[in-house]
């Protein structure tokens, strides 16, 4: 698909395949969580299982630290850049997550390719994470899947911010829908600040925007056309 002649829709409209499966491997562990913690898969391991993922497969902020200064290249630490989107807090995130996958997924996979789909959230995963070591290196593990969903989101936002510039349109008008949710964020930090709970997590907007920004950039890369078309649109604006 290009910006010029996008694809006609198809009846079916047809998700790629790594998209469908990066959002039911997300929700499947979910709810294998869920029926331990309601005892409905009885045994003696399995009310241990969302516990022993959050400790297994959580991103610790201090992981930066133990890479780079420590020198310590255990892959129990490298991985959890990659597995921590896929351990979410309850029901309710990961059923939300998914579906903004599912959505801004088969956008993505049909503008960039199935592939780039797959590169996009697995290194806006990882920059999120390091974004949020770098702000909070003490702070408690980072687990869900939203920051490469924001990841998604600057993948998208670049395409509407390049057609805008095409249209002679604003293009800051490509940045509402991140605007809004950042603030939506900010907003239930300051609440849960107020309201005495913050020990109960930390503000994993940071980790949100830097999977944004890495989204939106590396998109430039991405794009069909990549940065040959890039450069020649910012030379083609009046």
């Amino acid at each position: 698909m290009t910006l010029e002649d996008p694809k006609p829709e198809s009846p079916v409209n047809p998700i790629a395949f790594i998209v469908v499966l990066t959002s039911l491997a997300m929700l499947g562990i979910e709810v294998a969580f869920s029926l331990a913690d309601r005892q409905i898969i009885s045994s003696n391991s399995a009310v241990r299982w969302r516990l022993d993922a959050y400790n297994a497969f959580a991103f610790d902020p201090g992981t930066l630290e133990r890479i780079f200064v420590r020198k310590d290249y255990a892959l129990s630490a490298i991985w959890t850049f990659f597995t921590y989107p896929f351990i979410n807090q309850g029901m309710a995130p990961a059923l939300f997550a998914s579906a903004l996958i599912l959505a801004l997924g088969k956008f993505v996979s049909e503008f960039y390719g199935a592939l780039q789909f797959a590169c996009i959230f697995v290194l806006t995963a990882v920059v999120g994470a390091v974004a949020y070591a770098l702000v909070f290196p003490k702070g408690l593990a980072l687990l869900g899947a939203y920051p490469p969903v924001f990841g998604l989101i600057g993948a998208y936002t670049y395409v509407l911010w390049m057609r805008l510039g095409k249209a002679g349109s604003n293009q800051l008008l490509a940045f509402r829908l991140i605007g809004v949710l950042i603030a939506i964020q900010l907003i239930f930090t300051v609440v849960i600040v107020v309201m005495g709970q913050a020990s109960n997590g930390w503000p994993t907007w940071v980790a949100e925007v830097g999977a944004f920004v890495a989204g939106f950039s590396v998109s430039v890369l991405l794009a069909p056309g990549g940065w040959t078309s890039f450069v020649a649109r910012m030379r083609q604006r009046p």
